[in-house]
């Protein structure tokens, strides 16, 4: 027996749900094991459903549809859809049916109910959980013990079994493996404790939890490092030799992996002077080869992943820092886009090479920001002075030239996190100027012009994609744009139309709103074997090139661009690219998006550290988000905070979504998007990544008054005598352990005798180029 056989038989037999052994009786199979394994077949199908009772069914109706559940830190979700076209559905916390954030589910929309205007629906079946293991704080109730997941969207507190548990104290932060029962529905699994990280807030162990929460990897194994460490620098004959020309890189000033680089000739003389200008990518093709240990391990990781205080790099050090690694004075193989172009902007010829350079200086942004100011280079590298000075010139006019395009810019600034070596935390506003647009401008160049030449040669390649955005967003933004005086043709928009918009906004109070307003319309960019275009960037050609050290998509263009030069493309080779593309384009796109969120995780750990150590100051911020809850600041340094509404005044406060805006009934207090605050710090806790904050107008009013974050209060421990056992749960593995009655869940908190108009929202999808 096959699933098609089995599938059949449900279509055979309408509607009606089948438990396991039923089907066995019926179908007069001997092994109950292959049944279960078609049916868990046909559920990752999203063929058959699993109800609350443990049957088996063809979905109810058409409309039941399968997608990735996220949810929010209020506890309801949102189903995003892999059905292309179709709307995410929301999905109300009662309607969760045991499903976790991260799950796969399959979900039912109801299309008779709806919250706030949203499609509502609920999860029918869980075709694949997520979770197989769990970061928490070990805890004790009424002689259980019980793990308290970190993720405030995993509001379930697990049962662990007492052999693991051993004479851990409470408070200890554990990893533990998940044991998920057989039977499906709102069941919660238990788990044993894998591994011990260590007590209280500490930066170590926040690191050490973020990297298991996300899967990803610190060592590299055995294999790996023995080929990436038996390299040499090998320069073949046909390399084009550029050791002699000026070469230099421009990077941040603790960067240690150097893997882009550039140069500048000047061709011809006078009035017909063409700028001839020469972008060097490391060649890390040459080193890792497809199907190596190296290349496993580098798709497996997909990207660097680059936490507060640690890397985890996608190639072992003695690649990535070393013999890839563009550093000063050293010979290094390249692969080179080499542009004649205008100081108008106009590319006239475009060469691609394999190339040998060696870079005659290692330059930083700010040095290179403070000779855009007006000062001198460092000594030593004056000689650079007049390119950088053409090259600033030259990405000026292709940054203009992107933006009349319509290219969106933004008016964002990048909160990084720095921790020295000895432990002290800087938080750092990142904003863009001259230096870093130089670089970005030619490596925007290199990736579009490379895009360009495989896509009109019809060669398989992974593309960096953005698609334009959906009706129903730009809808809803016309509106909100509309209560604030802005007009926008939503039904003839263009990155270019958008970009109006944030021009005519920009400097003005509302500037930032509008900002978060249109970017929350765009969808996530994402990587493709199909060529759809950048709507962001406004390209027609676009895909990532310029960064294989850290990148795996960008390894990928390497080898097939070095194919391509080679003419080794053969249809055979095309083929298995057309096959294995799509597959990769996936990974990597998820791999991209995970290690994103571990970064902002860690981030905001750190942040709430910062804050910590702050508590009592009153500091100017600007208001980043308004919910049904309270409302967001975000301070100079990129931290982030809440006012909780219960720390507003007594009030009937109404959350106006389209406008996204607090508005107080009696006092006509307005908290918006975009305006400035002056807030107090009142409480932070790192583990929760949780900041409170206060507004400073209402300090001397809310000092008898209790905070949102009730200091943490002491774990009581088990008894001193270590002999005393446990109680007992289960002590079988083999069968699922009940899960004891748990304490009540902490409420949400909200101020006495208030009545709230409760609203639904959701995260923006960011986009990133």
């Amino acid at each position: 027996m096959d699933k098609e056989v089995l599938y059949s038989f449900f279509k055979e037999n309408g509607q009606k749900p089948w438990h396991i052994q039923d089907l066995q009786k019926r179908l007069k199979v001997s092994q109950r094991g292959l049944l279960r394994q078609l049916t868990s077949e046909l559920l990752e199908d999203g063929r058959l459903i699993k109800t609350r009772r443990n049957t088996f069914a063809l979905p109810q109706e058409s409309s039941v549809l399968a997608g990735r559940l996220q949810i929010t830190s209020a506890g309801y979700g949102f189903v995003i859809l892999e059905k292309e076209g179709e709307k995410d559905l929301f999905i109300p916390t009662d309607r969760l049916m045991g499903a976790w954030d991260g799950d796969r589910v399959a979900a039912k929309p109801n299309p008779l109910r709806r919250e706030n205007g949203r499609i509502s629906g609920e999860v029918v079946s869980i075709l694949e959980r997520k979770h197989k293991r769990i970061v928490g704080t070990l805890e004790y109730s009424r002689g259980y013990a019980i793990l308290r997941p970190d993720s405030p969207k995993i509001r379930e507190r697990i049962s662990l079994t007492p052999a693991t548990v051993g004479q851990l104290e409470a408070g200890s932060r554990i990893v533990a493996t998940l044991v998920w029962p057989e039977t499906s529905g709102e069941k919660a699994p238990y788990a044993d404790i894998e591994q011990v990280l260590g007590d209280g807030d500490n930066p170590e162990i926040e690191t050490q939890a973020v990297m298991i929460k996300y899967d990803l990897q610190d060592e590299f194994e055995a294999e790996t490092l023995t080929e990436a460490s038996g390299f040499k620098l090998e320069v073949g004959k046909k390399r084009l030799d550029l050791r002699k020309q000026q070469v230099f890189t421009i990077d941040g000033i603790d960067a240690k992996d150097f893997d882009d680089a550039i140069s500048l000739e000047r061709v011809g003389r006078g009035k017909n002077t063409v700028l001839r200008v020469g972008i060097h990518i490391a060649d890390v093709s040459h080193y890792v080869k497809e199907g190596s240990h190296l290349d496993n391990e580098a798709k497996a990781r997909a990207t660097s992943v680059y936490l507060p205080g640690k890397v985890l790099p996608m190639l072992p050090e003695a690649l990535s820092n070393g013999l890839c690694s563009l550093v000063e004075g050293e010979p290094r193989l390249t692969l080179s886009v080499i542009v004649d172009i205008t100081l108008d902007g106009t590319v006239n010829k475009v060469e691609f090479r394999e190339s040998v350079i060696q870079s005659a200086a290692r330059l930083t942004y700010d040095d290179v920001q403070i000779f855009a100011d007006g000062e001198s280079l460092p000594k030593g590298r004056k000689k650079l002075e007049k390119d950088i000075k053409t090259l600033i010139e030259l990405s000026q006019v292709l940054r203009q030239q992107r933006l009349s395009q319509g290219a969106l810019d933004f008016d964002f600034s990048e909160a990084k996190v720095d921790v020295d070596d000895e432990g002290a935390l800087h938080l750092t506003p990142i904003r863009s100027n001259q230096a870093r647009q130089l670089i970005e401008e030619l490596m925007l160049l290199a990736n579009r012009l490379v895009a360009a030449e495989l896509s009109k040669k019809e060669i398989p390649a992974l593309y960096r994609v953005h698609e334009d955005p959906s009706t129903e967003k730009l809808q809803n933004l016309q509106k909100a744009l509309a209560k604030l005086g802005y007009t926008l043709d939503w039904e003839n928009a263009t990155s270019q139309t958008l970009q109006a918009v944030l021009k005519q906004v920009a400097g003005k109070p509302e500037a930032s709103m509008v900002n978060t307003l249109l970017l929350r319309s765009l969808k996530q960019a994402r990587y493709s074997q199909e060529n759809l275009g950048h709507f962001g960037l406004a390209f027609e050609n676009y895909l990532h090139f310029t960064s294989p050290i850290r990148r795996y998509p960008d390894l990928v263009v390497h080898r097939v661009l070095r194919l391509l030069m080679q003419r080794k493309l053969s249809p055979e080779v095309k083929a298995r690219l057309e096959s294995e593309l799509p597959h990769v384009a996936d990974h990597t796109s998820e791999r991209e998006r995970n290690a994103e969120e571990a970064e902002r995780d860690l981030t905001r750990y750190y942040q709430a550290r910062w804050a910590k150590e702050h508590l009592g100051e009153v500091i100017n911020g600007v208001i980043s988000g308004v919910t049904n809850f309270g409302v967001f600041v975000a301070l100079p340094n990129g931290a982030e905070g809440l006012i909780h509404i219960s720390q507003l005044e007594d009030d009937y406060y109404m959350f106006l979504e389209d406008s996204l805006m607090l508005l107080g009934k009696h006092t006509r207090r307005k908290f918006r998007m975009g305006e400035r605050l002056e807030i107090k710090i009142i409480a932070s806790n790192p583990v929760q990544r949780q900041i409170d904050l206060l507004p400073a107008y209402l300090e001397d009013k809310k000092e008898s008054k209790k905070e949102v974050l009730k200091p943490e209060k002491e774990i009581p421990t088990k008894p001193k005598d270590k002999k005393q056992p446990l109680p007992v749960i289960h002590a079988a593995k083999e069968k699922a352990v009940p899960t004891p009655p748990l304490p009540a869940k902490e409420a949400t908190p909200v101020p006495s005798k208030k009545k709230r108009r409760v609203l639904v929202f959701g995260d923006p999808k960011r986009w990133k180029a």
